[in-house]
């Protein structure tokens, strides 16, 4: 305990917020994926309670389609997430829905979490790992060592190009930065007009350095509705390895004092008996 708000107080030097983007359309998945539930519990949920369960992490923005900020409120108040400042709409692109979540952060934060709301298998621990590598470097993100050889393609679709795979990473979030840093980047290109498929691409343009952080390959973005099997058995292998390890927590998926619909069993009985059924 000591040690955590030592740490606070001489590294991590003010506020983190997370912005969680599920303001997609989802046309690969068929529409709705942030609801689609794993487990028994929805894709979404189960992402904000991972950042809500982040000791590092202050408060909670969470960017959804306009039509679907009301559904999004409701998931909010029924698993008592705590950190959770608002929800807001997202915009066309995916840099308008961040730039939305980001200025619905609180003026005195210092560092922000940019995340892939879809990327519901992420833990506690490894986004305060990210976070802990961007107090240090002022810019992190979540990336994979490639396993297979990349080809770069002409618009033809011929290779033009075959990048060294020593040195080649799959990017994925959360991707976490100085909040000024941050805020210069998306203002530099907001009036440039760039594309950027993610933040880190930002920063870039701006000159900054981003530090890989490889947290492993379970972080996985669903995006197909075949992705739901996938995530269902990394969950259940995470149950079966943490009940075969001696004097590990599980990480839980319900919060205890959620509000239950009536006749329903309290969020910790509900826990169990979905961690005894499911594997959760």
């Amino acid at each position: 305990m000591f040690k955590d708000i030592l740490y606070k107080v001489i590294i991590k030097r003010g506020k983190t917020a997370a912005v969680i983007l599920a303001a997609g359309r989802a046309e690969r998945f068929g529409g709705g994926k942030q609801f689609a539930r794993i487990c028994g519990v929805p894709v979404l949920a189960r992402t904000i309670l991972a950042f809500d369960s982040c000791s590092v992490i202050d408060e909670i923005v969470v960017v959804a389609s306009a039509p679907d900020v009301p559904m999004c409120c409701e998931l909010v108040t029924r698993y008592a997430f705590k950190k959770v400042k608002c929800v807001v709409s997202g915009g066309e692109t995916r840099f308008e829905s961040a730039l939305r979540g980001f200025e619905a952060t609180s003026p005195d934060i210092s560092y922000v979490a940019i995340h892939d709301g879809a990327r519901c298998l992420i833990l506690p621990e490894q986004i305060e790992r990210v976070c802990r590598e961007a107090y240090s470097h002022r810019a992190a993100a979540v990336a994979t060592p490639a396993l297979d050889t990349v080809k770069i393609a002409d618009k033809n679709g011929f290779i033009s190009e075959t990048p060294d795979r020593s040195r080649t990473w799959l990017a994925g979030t959360p991707q976490v930065f100085y909040a000024n840093l941050y805020r210069a980047a998306i203002y530099t290109v907001k009036e440039d007009d760039f594309s950027a498929t993610d933040d880190a691409m930002l920063a870039e343009r701006i000159g900054f350095k981003v530090k890989l952080v490889d947290i492993g390959r379970d972080n996985i973005k669903i995006t197909y509705p075949c992705d739901i099997a996938i995530a269902e058995a990394i969950l259940k292998e995470r149950r079966r390895a943490e009940a075969n390890s001696s004097g590990e927590k599980s990480f839980l998926v319900y919060r205890r004092g959620a509000k239950q619909k009536s006749g329903q069993a309290s969020s910790a009985h509900h826990l169990k008996a979905k961690q005894k059924t499911e594997g959760i």
